[in-house]
């Protein structure tokens, strides 16, 4: 494609172009609004909560707590929220149960078991391994990849045990941790394909994007094509460290960004950023695999790449392949969840996958969900301050979108037309030749990352131009 700039044209660079019928099937329609249970009383039954809802509650709980917190996580069977309660903390556990969640006794504190993350952090930071807390065993899952053998695995399996009885599990992926860069619509730079996020609006009022960190180190400039015109520039960037995003502006400052989600010639309307939970069934899309679904397995997870550490991250069980990295994690309900980081394995035999929190990429780059709706920490709803961002008023209709024919097209497209298709991916080529700068596999198409130019500024934010 040609850049065109056309008033007003629009940016559906949304997600890409090829569903997994299975999941598609699960995720369209919307689920029906959640349900209230029975009173506030104290031997009230739990209540009927959607995920979101759930995600929410468990933000105020855990601020109300206090020590007797010990994690939470989301029974998508009977659609409520289980509390970790510290065993004897009977006045808390009162407080759980008049707020409409159910109470499961348990011995680790949430305090304890972050110390424990702390211990593997120093004495564990090993290439090929992760960590996040369980809130469903109360434990820390430790995970190893494949690469991980001989005195490495001996230093993190002593390390493991040294915690202690009961407080960590360790188990071995068949896969390796690397980051999934290469494609929900594709974008391109340098060689490299990565996928975009959620389209938002930045700070001073430009439409944007938010990817994956680690795809702005091939290059500032994107295109919606492999060797198109610029149609965006990468403005800040975080990876490794406390998180993998970017924010990218859109070059015409007449795009429209749609707070969308483009499944397949349907769209999923993107209204506002939210928390993740454990137990959360979600849906990822990438211009690689498509659309995927699975759960949310662990919150606040640290990954060792072997370009370095990426700590804050969530822990799924949802598939991913090169050049799936950067695409959108959301809910049926239109919540936007996460950015497509990396993890090991595939869609064929399964894995691990990690994705940055949205609500942590949009306060760290000052940008709102769609074309200004909420500030980043603005109560959205009437939901609890910090649980997510209320998405723009100026979502465009699904009317707009493009049709999955028009997606497939490799040709020049205007308007909706504008994103990179199903067809386009053919062009795409594929990861894995490439070297990062540190001596590890990146996974970006023939592109070593250059991750040293995001680091040494005091806010760990990287301004391109």
């Amino acid at each position: 494609m040609s850049h065109k700039r056309i008033p007003k044209r629009k940016a559906a660079m949304a997600v890409g172009g090829v569903v997994a019928l299975g999941a598609a099937a699960i995720l369209l329609p919307n689920a029906n609004a959640s349900q209230d249970g029975a009173s506030d009383g104290v031997t009230a039954a739990p209540k009927t909560l959607k995920a979101g809802d759930a995600s929410d509650l468990a933000t105020r709980l855990a601020g109300t707590l206090g020590d007797a917190w010990a994690g939470a996580w989301y029974d998508g069977e009977d659609k409520q929220l289980v509390v970790n309660v510290v065993r004897g903390e009977n006045t808390m556990a009162l407080k759980v149960r008049s707020a409409g969640a159910e109470v499961r006794w348990v011995d680790n504190s949430m305090a304890e078991l972050e110390a424990g993350a702390g211990t593997l952090k120093s004495e564990a930071t090993i290439p090929g391994t992760s960590w996040a807390v369980d809130p469903r065993t109360n434990k820390i899952l430790v995970t190893a990849d494949s690469t991980v053998t001989g005195d490495q695995w001996d230093q993190l399996e002593s390390t493991v045990e040294d915690l202690g009885s009961g407080m960590a599990t360790l188990k071995k992926s068949a896969g390796t941790f690397r980051t999934f860069a290469s494609g929900g619509d594709a974008i391109f730079a340098g060689g490299a394909r990565c996928s975009l996020g959620f389209n938002v609006t930045a700070g001073d009022g430009s439409p944007a994007f938010l990817t994956a960190g680690h795809c702005a180190a091939a290059g500032d400039e994107w295109s919606d094509q492999q060797g198109g015109q610029p149609v965006a520039t990468v403005d800040q960037a975080l990876f490794p460290g406390a998180g993998d995003f970017a924010l990218v502006t859109y070059d015409d400052p007449a795009t429209e960004a749609p707070s969308e989600v483009n499944v397949g010639g349907q769209t999923v309307p993107i209204v506002q950023a939210a928390e993740a939970t454990v137990g959360q069934q979600v849906f990822r899309m990438g211009s690689t695999t498509g659309l995927a679904d699975g759960q949310v397995l662990g919150l606040n997870a640290t990954v060792n790449y072997p370009e370095g550490t990426v700590t804050g991250l969530i822990q799924t069980d949802v598939c991913a392949e090169p050049g799936d990295s950067g695409g959108s994690l959301f809910t049926q309900d239109g919540l936007a969840i996460g950015l497509t980081s990396g993890g090991s394995g595939d869609c064929t035999v399964g894995g691990e996958t990690f994705f940055q929190p949205v609500t942590t990429a949009l306060e760290a780059v000052g940008a709102t969900l769609g074309d200004g709706g909420a500030g980043a920490g603005d109560q959205a709803g009437g939901q609890e301050q910090g649980t997510g961002q209320e998405a723009g008023d100026g979502q465009a209709g699904a009317e707009d979108q493009a049709g999955a024919g028009d997606q497939a097209g490799a040709g020049d497209q205007a308007g909706a037309g504008d994103q990179a298709g199903a067809g386009d991916q053919a062009g795409g080529q594929e990861a894995g030749a490439g070297q990062d700068g540190v001596g590890g596999q990146d996974m970006r198409d023939g592109t070593g990352t250059g991750s040293g130019r995001h680091s040494g500024q005091d806010s760990g934010l990287t301004r391109t131009h």
